[in-house]
């Protein structure tokens, strides 16, 4: 399919689909051809100074710069429910801090959702469970929480922020729609790619904000599976010469314990890789408009579900009909404000599609 052919959907970072009410068509190779025009752009947007947010701007205190040219604005602070979906990997490994998780509840209810938001809870290892649907009531959050248990060795993150997604779809137009999802950082068994994903968060008009767990602590602490039996009898195995050749000898030789690398130092290399690579939840934060981070203590976790209850509640929302809809692909936005020291953060753009003439 050449270039001028390809049609994207407008995939607005924040904004009402108007033309599109089912599920993303599927990709034509490494493209999905979708015909989509959005007429409001919306982008959540936090300010801060010094560590602090900032609640306090005027309208005109904003510029938003789309595709090198300035939108007529709309700006107000955000007051609409909040509905939210918290994913919650629940598979061996993050069995140790999993306690932890499971208190969260009061957490979610006094300081996230407000008075009329509600939350979802998902778990997920290789399978997505629904442990709660949608509800204001702690007692329920609560509950479905405490049935959370650690599962198999598998954790599909992709699938489970694609079902999440799926389900605040159908939530209310003039509601928020976010995903927490705590968890580690890299995907493990998903059916789904991260592209698929990706676009459910964007056609949904999805935030996603993480919680991550860290693996290296969790490497440390969880539970060995039991290991298989070597393949090789000790006798096989080569030796320097003068060693005894036992189980015990070889595994301070060679490194094996019963057939399985040392987990630790697997760990480490995968972690190194993440960083740079492999670190789905990076994308899903920075081309949503949210943000990471991590915790490894109780207050940890309650500090960061608060500074995340915060942030939501001290946004402005922007919105604007843009003025170069003639221009097809991918829109930067930029939004700046009139006041000295303030840091900015948005969304970093959406899709417009081309409109042919």
């Amino acid at each position: 399919m050449s270039v001028t052919r390809r049609l994207f959907s407008s995939l607005a970072l924040g904004a009402p689909l108007l033309a599109q009410d089912k599920p993303p068509a599927e990709p034509e190779g490494d493209l999905a051809v979708f015909k989509t025009y959005v007429r409001n752009i919306v982008a959540p947007t936090t300010v801060t100074k010094d560590g602090r947010y900032v609640t306090d701007l005027q309208p005109h205190e904003f510029r938003l710069i789309d595709r090198g040219k300035e939108q007529t604005l709309k700006v107000e602070l955000a007051f609409q429910p909040l509905d939210i979906v918290v994913c919650i990997q629940a598979n061996n490994t993050v069995e140790p801090v999993l306690d932890k998780i499971k208190q969260i509840g009061p957490l979610l209810e006094g300081l996230v959702l407000g008075e009329k938001g509600q939350a979802a809870i998902i778990a997920f290892d290789h399978r997505k469970r629904v442990m709660q649907d949608f509800t204001n009531d702690g007692a329920l959050l609560k509950k479905a929480l405490a049935k959370i248990n650690a599962g198999s060795t598998t954790s599909a993150m992709n699938d489970a922020v694609i079902d999440a997604a799926r389900m605040l779809k159908n939530r209310p137009k003039d509601h928020r729609k976010i995903i927490l999802l705590i968890s580690e950082t890299r995907d493990k068994g998903s059916e789904a790619k991260t592209r698929q994903a990706m676009l459910d968060l964007q056609f949904g008009n999805v935030v996603l904000y993480s919680v991550n767990i860290n693996r290296l602590v969790t490497s440390l602490l969880t539970k060995a599976p039991v290991p298989r039996p070597d393949a090789l009898p000790a006798g096989a195995r080569h030796m320097p010469a003068g060693s005894l050749v036992t189980p015990e000898t070889i595994s301070q030789q060679t490194g094996i314990y019963n057939g399985n690398a040392i987990p630790l130092a697997v760990e480490i290399l995968r972690q190194a890789k993440s960083l740079f690579v492999d670190n789905q939840v990076e994308v899903f934060t920075k081309y949503t408009g949210g943000s990471e981070r991590s915790f490894l203590t109780y207050k940890d976790l309650e500090r960061v579900i608060a500074d995340i209850g915060e942030e939501l509640h001290s946004q402005y929302m922007i919105s604007y009909s843009p003025n170069n809809t003639d221009d097809g692909g991918f829109h930067e936005i930029t939004v700046e404000v009139l006041r000295t020291g303030m840091k900015v953060r948005t969304r970093p753009g959406y899709w417009m599609a081309t409109i042919p003439k």
